[in-house]
């Protein structure tokens, strides 16, 4: 297994501006070996332009969206945005998208929230005809390209071509699954849990067999959550309920959210209905307490050494590659170090048979 970390400041307090922190944690963490960093894009920064930056001051470290938000940008854009970072970071750029949710869509973008199956597939195609240098010609049910009866015609990129740069897609549903397994080059996975990785994996399978390849030709990516070491566990538990509740109950609409539907479909249901009625009725202390503690082990890399290093193996069991990670502390020092121990783990659990 790899690691992976976060890149960026917090985009939810509009106080945290410490670019220069983030870059020497980024930095530091290149220096212990993590594969590499990947980007949010929510409705604070855009998930491109940190990865400019950070590439300028990286040299091994691989540099992802993880991701960006597939109906924001043209396809064509998005391929541009890509060719652009893999060209300054020396072909290390991993472009990760997702379909993000109503919400963000029609609620930040003003764009309708529609058929966003459709418009994953078209723009994965789309980008792979642009990257590949190929003249730019697409027919397909959301996307004219160039437009029927207008004065534009089909162009080819003017920079080299980049066949080989990697797609990763963020996908939760099985039907979205089954679409990475046929097109990506990886999939970055949420709501995570390796006891219930069929969930997952299956369609992600079944998509890459229809496609004449396995599962095994793709990168499985999931985040692994809170790494912090202790013997008090319940202190490492406690403080995880907000986010967990956080993302069952605020991270959609009741109509759509895809990480609880993720939840209910691994035997949570009863937790992710209550939760999320919880929050919507703003008992937000009261959603975060219904989170049971088997929940956040499950979901996090939390505990004493020896509790870390079975949920480890959990993750190989199931056949994850890269944990993407978000290890605890009150200074950038103890960040570091918590990653540092983590890292020393993984290569304990690489080396067993």
């Amino acid at each position: 297994m790899k690691l992976a970390i976060q890149f960026g400041v917090s985009t939810y307090t509009s106080s945290n501006e410490d670019w220069a922190s983030a870059l020497t944690y980024a930095v530091e963490a290149e220096r212990l070996g993590i594969d590499s960093a990947w980007t949010a894009e929510t409705w604070g920064y855009d998930g491109a332009t940190p990865l400019a930056y950070l590439a300028a001051k990286t040299t091994r470290i691989r540099l992802g969206t993880g991701i960006l938000q597939v109906g924001t940008r043209t396809p064509a854009l998005t391929a541009m945005t890509a060719m652009a970072l893999a060209s300054l970071s020396g072909d290390r750029f991993l472009l990760g998208l997702g379909v993000s949710g109503p919400q963000v869509i029609e609620g930040w973008h003003g764009v309708r929230f529609a058929r966003p199956l459709q418009r994953l597939r078209e723009t994965v195609e789309i980008v792979r005809q642009v990257t590949r240098g190929e003249r730019l010609v697409y027919h397909g049910e959301a996307y004219q390209i160039p437009l029927p009866e207008g004065e534009g015609k089909a162009l080819t990129s003017s920079v080299p071509a980049r066949p080989g740069l990697p797609v990763y897609l963020a996908t939760l549903g099985p039907k979205s699954l089954e679409l990475t397994g046929e097109l990506a080059d990886g999939w970055l996975g949420t709501s995570f849990i390796p006891e219930h990785a069929s969930l997952f994996f299956d369609p992600i399978a079944a998509g890459a067999a229809q496609a004449g390849r396995t599962i095994a030709d793709l990168d499985l990516q999931v985040a692994a959550g809170v790494v912090a070491f202790s013997d008090d566990v319940e202190s490492l538990i406690v403080p995880r309920k907000p986010g967990l509740a956080f993302t069952l109950g605020a991270m959609g609409s009741r109509r759509h959210n895809f990480y609880n539907d993720v939840y209910r479909r691994a035997g949570y249901a009863d937790v992710a209905l209550v939760v999320q009625d919880l929050w919507f009725k703003k008992q937000r202390e009261a959603a975060a307490s219904r989170i049971p503690d088997e929940l956040i082990l499950k979901t996090n890399l939390i505990g004493t050494e020896n509790m870390v290093r079975e949920r480890l193996r959990a993750h190989r069991r199931a056949g994850v590659n890269t944990l993407q990670v978000d290890p605890a502390g009150q200074t950038l020092d103890e960040r570091l170090a918590t990653l540092a121990r983590l890292v020393e783990l993984v290569k304990e659990i690489n080396a067993e048979p």
